[in-house]
C-alpha cells in the first residue's frame, strides 16, 4: 500500500478563517480566488462609498512563501495590466495587493540573496511586502494582524500546509505538521509494507527534511517503485537519496527568482528557466504546443485568456450602494466588457 493523499491548506487551528481566506491547491481553488479577484474590481466599479471602494480594491496575500510570492506578484499583474482599460469609474492600477510575511524574509527555504532581489522585483511591481506581521484573525472584512487591522474584501491563503487526515485515521506514527513517520525505504515506521510519499510523509535524506514539493513526491514514487522490486528479488530494501534538482518561483509577467544545480538565477533569466521547465514535463507534445502557444499570446498581448466570473447560481439581484453583500457575490451581473 503506498500513501500519496497529499497536504491541505493549515489554517493553524482556525479552520474558520478559510472561508474568508482560501488557499491555492486545487483548480477548483484557482477558479474560487479568480472570481473573488474579479468580482472586487466589479464592485469597486458600482459602489460609491469610497471606503468600500478602497477595501474591494485591497488584496492580501497571507504567507511569504513560494505560493504567496507568485500570487502576490499575479494580482499585480492584473491590476496594473490586465484590468486597466476594463472599467470606466475606477482606475484598476490604484489596487493595493499586499503581502504579509510573519518572518524577517519571503522565501524562507531560498538563498538569503534570492529572497532579497525577490522583494525588490515584488516591489517594483508595486506590492506592498510587509515582513515580520503575523494574522490574528481573518474575516469577510479583511484581517486582523499584529501591526493593525487591513480592511480588504479579497484574502488569499498561503502560509502553511498541513498532511491528509488519512494518517491520523491510520493510527500512523506523525509529526506535528500530521505528516507520516517513514524511514529511509519511505515504509511507514512499524508498517514496512505501506508506503507514504510526497506531501503525506516526514521523509529525511542524509538527516534532511525531504521538502514537500513535485520533486520529492516524484522521487519518492520511484524509490518505492525501487523498494517493491527489492522485496520481489529478495535483496535488500535501498535507502532513498533526495536530489534537489531546483527551486523556481515567478513574480509577475517577466520575472523570477531560482536556483538550478546549484546555479542562483533572476530576473527575467528565472522566468525562462521556470517557463521551460513547466513546458518540458508536460506529458505529450500536443499539450506542450498548445500551452506554449497560450502563454505566448498572453505575453504578447498582455490580455488573459479567460475573465469569465463563475460561481454557483443564483437570481440577479440589483446591486448599487456599497456594493453586493456576502449572500450576493454570485449574483454581481459582470459587465460585458469585463469577460
Amino acid at each position: 500500500l503506498v500513501l500519496a493523499t497529499g497536504a491541505r491548506h493549515s489554517y493553524f487551528g482556525r479552520d474558520e478563517w478559510e472561508s474568508s481566506a482560501p488557499g491555492l491547491k486545487t483548480i477548483e481553488d484557482a477558479l474560487e480566488i479568480r472570481r473573488r479577484i474579479l468580482l472586487a474590481f466589479e464592485r469597486a466599479e458600482r459602489t460609491s462609498d469610497p471606503d468600500e471602494r478602497t477595501a474591494n480594491l485591497t488584496f492580501v496575500v497571507v504567507g511569504g512563501g513560494p505560493t504567496g510570492v507568485e500570487m502576490a506578484g499575479a494580482i499585480a499583474e492584473i491590476a496594473l495590466r490586465t484590468m486597466t482599460s476594463e472599467f470606466r469609474t475606477i482606475d484598476s492600477t490604484t489596487a493595493s495587493i499586499i503581502l504579509l510575511e510573519g518572518t524577517d524574509r519571503i522565501l524562507g527555504t531560498y538563498p538569503p540573496e534570492l529572497s532579497t532581489k525577490a522583494l525588490r522585483q515584488l516591489r517594483a511591481l508595486g506590492v506592498d511586502v510587509r515582513l515580520g506581521v503575523t494574522v490574528t484573525d481573518v474575516t469577510q472584512d479583511g484581517v486582523d494582524t499584529n501591526a493593525g487591522p487591513i480592511a480588504a474584501r479579497t484574502v488569499v491563503w498561503g502560509a502553511g500546509n498541513e498532511a491528509s487526515p488519512l494518517a491520523t485515521l491510520l493510527g500512523a506514527p506523525t509529526d506535528r505538521a500530521g505528516r507520516v513517520e517513514v524511514g529511509s525505504d519511505l515504509a511507514v515506521v512499524g508498517r514496512p509494507n505501506v508506503f507514504a510519499i510526497g506531501d503525506m510523509a516526514h521523509a529525511t535524506s542524509d538527516g534532511v527534511a525531504v521538502p514537500g514539493v513535485a520533486q520529492g513526491a516524484i522521487q519518492g514514487g520511484a524509490h518505492v517503485a525501487r523498494v517493491i522490486r527489492a522485496d520481489l528479488a529478495g535483496t535488500a530494501r535501498p535507502s532513498f537519496r533526495y536530489r534537489n534538482k531546483g527551486e523556481l518561483a515567478t513574480i509577475g509577467r517577466s520575472s523570477g527568482v531560482g536556483v538550478i544545480g546549484g546555479l542562483e538565477l533572476s530576473g527575467w533569466l528565472a522566468w525562462m528557466a521556470w517557463w521551460s521547465v513547466h513546458i518540458v514535463f508536460l506529458i505529450d507534445f500536443r499539450s506542450r504546443l498548445l500551452v506554449l502557444i497560450n502563454w505566448a499570446w498572453s505575453y504578447l498581448t498582455f490580455r488573459r485568456g479567460s475573465r469569465l466570473i463563475t460561481g454557483p447560481w443564483s437570481p440577479r439581484r440589483r446591486v448599487s450602494g456599497a456594493g453586493a453583500e456576502d449572500g450576493d457575490r454570485e449574483a454581481v451581473e459582470p459587465r460585458r466588457n469585463a469577460h
